[in-house]
C-alpha cells in the first residue's frame, strides 16, 4: 500500500510540474502585448519597458516560469492586471469556495440519483423501464445548458417560485445562507452530468450481469440483493467512479454558461474574465487550481479502485 501510495504521490507530482510548465508557456505566447495592454495605446517605450521589468517579462521564459511557480507555491500569486488591481490569491480563493459549494451540492443530487437510475435501468435491460431511464436522460442532456438553465429559471423560480432567479451571492455568506441561491445552477448541473453517469452505470451493470461468478452465485443460492449488491455493483461502480472524478474539474472551473445564466460567482467565471483582459496572473492561478483539483480527484478515486477491487495491484 505504501509502494502504490508512494507512486501515485511520484505521478502527481510530475504531472503537475508539467501542466503547471505548459499553462505557463501557453499563457506566454497569447498574441498582444500585456505592458501595453496595462498601459493603453498611448504608452511611451520607457513606460512600457518599465512595466516589462516590473512584471518580469523581460527575462527569459526560464527564469519567469521558475520565479512564477515559486511565487505560487509559496502563496504569492501576484495581482490581477485588471482595473482596479486586486489581489489574486484573495480573489480565487473566494471563487474556489463558490464553486465548491456549487459542486458539492451537484454531487450530492446526481451522484445516488445517478445510480440509482443506472442500476434500475442495468437490471431491467431491454424492458420498459430500462428505454423510459435512457430515453429521458439522453433528452435532457441533448438540450444545450443555456436552454435548461433558462427553463429552470422561468418555470421554476419565475412561475411557481421555488428559488430566487438569480444565484449572486454575497462574498461572506455561509453555505446555508447561499444555499437558496444553489439549488438551480445545482440542478442545471446535474441534467448535464446525469445522463453520462447513468449510461455508464448501467453499462457496468449490465456487463457484470453477465460474468460467470454472477451465475455460480446465483447458483449456489445466495440470494439475489446480495449477489447485486455485495457483487455487482462493487465492480460496477469503478468506471462510474472514474467519471465523477474526472467531473471534478468542469464541476468547479467548467460551469461557465451555468454560471453566466444565473450570475453565479464561481470559478468558471472568473477564468473567462481573465481571458476577456488578458490577465495572464489570474489565468494562471485558476488553471493551477483547477488542475491540482483533477490530479487530486483522481488520486482518490485511485485508492477508491483499491477498496472497490481488490484484484487491482497497490504493490
Amino acid at each position: 500500500m505504501a509502494r502504490f501510495l508512494l507512486r501515485r504521490l511520484i505521478f502527481f507530482i510530475f504531472a503537475l510540474l508539467l501542466t503547471s510548465a505548459l499553462i505557463f508557456t501557453l499563457t506566454r505566447v497569447l498574441p498582444g502585448d500585456v505592458a501595453r495592454a496595462l498601459l493603453g495605446r498611448d504608452a511611451t517605450e520607457e513606460g512600457l519597458a518599465t512595466v516589462r521589468a516590473e512584471l518580469g517579462l523581460d527575462q527569459p521564459l526560464p527564469m519567469q516560469y521558475v520565479s512564477w511557480l515559486t511565487s505560487f507555491t509559496t502563496g504569492d500569486w501576484g495581482l490581477t492586471f485588471s482595473t482596479p488591481r486586486q489581489d489574486i490569491r484573495e480573489i480565487v480563493t473566494r471563487r474556489i469556495l463558490n464553486s465548491a459549494q456549487l459542486a458539492l451540492l451537484t454531487v450530492v443530487i446526481a451522484v445516488p440519483l445517478s445510480i440509482l437510475l443506472g442500476v434500475l435501468a442495468g437490471l431491467t435491460e431491454g424492458r420498459l423501464l430500462d428505454t423510459a431511464i435512457s430515453l429521458i436522460t439522453l433528452s435532457v442532456v441533448s438540450l444545450p445548458e443555456f436552454v435548461t438553465a433558462l427553463f429552470l429559471i422561468n418555470i421554476v423560480a419565475l412561475r411557481w417560485g421555488w428559488f430566487p432567479p438569480s444565484s449572486a451571492i454575497s462574498p461572506n455568506a455561509t453555505f446555508a445562507e447561499a444555499l437558496p441561491s444553489l439549488w438551480l445552477p445545482a440542478i442545471a448541473a446535474t441534467l448535464v452530468l446525469m445522463a453520462y453517469l447513468v449510461r455508464l452505470t448501467r453499462a457496468g451493470v449490465i456487463e457484470e450481469l453477465k460474468r460467470d461468478y454472477v451465475r455460480a452465485a446465483v447458483l449456489k443460492g445466495l440470494p439475489y440483493q446480495d449477489v447485486i449488491f455485495k457483487h455487482v455493483l462493487r465492480n460496477a461502480l469503478i468506471p462510474t467512479i472514474t467519471a465523477i472524478a474526472t467531473s471534478t474539474g468542469w464541476l468547479m472551473s467548467g460551469l461557465v454558461v451555468i454560471e453566466f445564466v444565473f450570475s453565479y460567482p464561481g470559478l468558471g467565471r472568473l477564468l473567462m474574465f481573465g481571458i476577456e483582459n488578458r490577465d495572464l496572473p489570474l489565468i494562471q492561478a485558476v488553471v493551477m487550481i483547477t488542475t491540482i483539483v483533477i490530479l487530486s480527484a483522481n488520486f482518490i478515486a485511485d485508492m477508491l479502485y483499491a477498496l472497490l477491487n481488490p484484484r487491482i495491484s497497490l504493490t
